[in-house]
């Protein structure tokens, strides 16, 4: 008896729940993770998404702050009135007409001066969103960098737009009137906003390396001031000095309000367009990256 109890004890158990559950396969686990295959680039999909998240991020930061509307709202009035109603009649004559003829003439210059003076908000906002620490948490976020930079011009060039509408307004109130088409039309606003857009990445770069947003807007005015008051803007270029003229006719903003004024009140297109789009091309391909890098490498 002894000796069949001890074999007994001795032979393990096989027919109980807990051996049976003892012996059964362990479940497979789950896979160890293979190589990390990504190599830190951010498809077109990914960023497009989140070009679209900053740009309402940004739009919805406008909405919190109406102020910031102000300049596109008003600044198309007043230099409209300012310029028709106190150059109106002397430039007009030297056209050859009156101040209606001026104002043909003015409105579609005005066009090229919004997309510059909206350019240089972008800058001065650019620094003041730095100095907030705004960018700083953005470059921490696993997003690509031209994507701020991306959105922020969106933005902008909407801005750009309501601001052109409203001079367009202005100016049919006062008189103006299309001599071409508005397929024409468009095609003056489209050109605009497109040299506007890429005069926004040489003030970007500007906002990115200067300390301060009143040393941005201080710099950006000794730029601004030659540019559009030594152009076809305001006043045709036949009356000054030889070497100015030289200097208009490679000014970008003249080229772009020659085209413009081509566009609404008919006459040479082709020169005119060609240049300004070659100079937003070329403006674009070379300030476009250095701004990207500069956002990348700022401390």
């Amino acid at each position: 008896m002894s000796t069949t109890s001890t074999s007994a004890e001795a032979q393990p158990a096989t027919g109980g729940p807990a051996a049976r559950h003892a012996q059964a396969p362990a479940p497979p686990g789950p896979r160890s993770p293979g190589p990390a295959t990504d190599d830190g680039r951010i498809g077109l999909r990914a960023n497009l998404r989140h070009i679209g998240a900053l740009v309402r991020r940004n739009a919805l930061q406008i909405r919190q702050d109406p102020e910031s509307m102000f300049d596109v709202l008003l600044m198309p009035i007043v230099f409209t009135v300012l310029f028709v109603y106190v150059f109106g009649g002397s430039v007009g004559a030297s056209l050859g007409g009156d101040r209606h003829d001026y104002l043909n003439y003015v409105v579609p210059g005005l066009m090229a001066m919004m997309g510059m003076n909206i350019a240089m908000a972008v800058g001065t906002g650019m620094n003041d969103d730095f100095r907030k620490g705004v960018m700083d948490r953005f470059r921490t976020m696993p997003i690509a960098r031209s994507s701020v930079l991306i959105a922020k011009i969106v933005v902008e060039i909407g801005r750009m737009l309501v601001a052109t509408a409203i001079l367009l307004g202005m100016g049919f109130a006062l008189g103006m009137t299309v001599q071409t088409s508005v397929l024409g039309l468009l095609a003056a606003v489209g050109l605009s906003l497109l040299f506007g857009a890429a005069l926004m990445w040489i003030f970007i770069l500007l906002g990115l390396t200067m300390k301060t947003a009143q040393a941005v807007q201080g710099v950006a005015m000794l730029v601004l001031m030659p540019l559009q008051f030594g152009s076809s803007i305001f006043a045709p270029t036949k009356t000054m000095p030889g070497w100015l003229q030289g200097f208009t006719d490679y000014n970008p903003l003249s080229n772009l309000a020659d085209a413009a004024r081509g566009l609404v009140d008919g006459g040479p297109v082709t020169h005119s367009a060609l240049m300004t789009l070659a100079w937003s091309a070329g403006i674009t391909l070379v300030m476009a990256p250095l701004a990207v890098r500069k956002f990348r490498d700022k401390t």
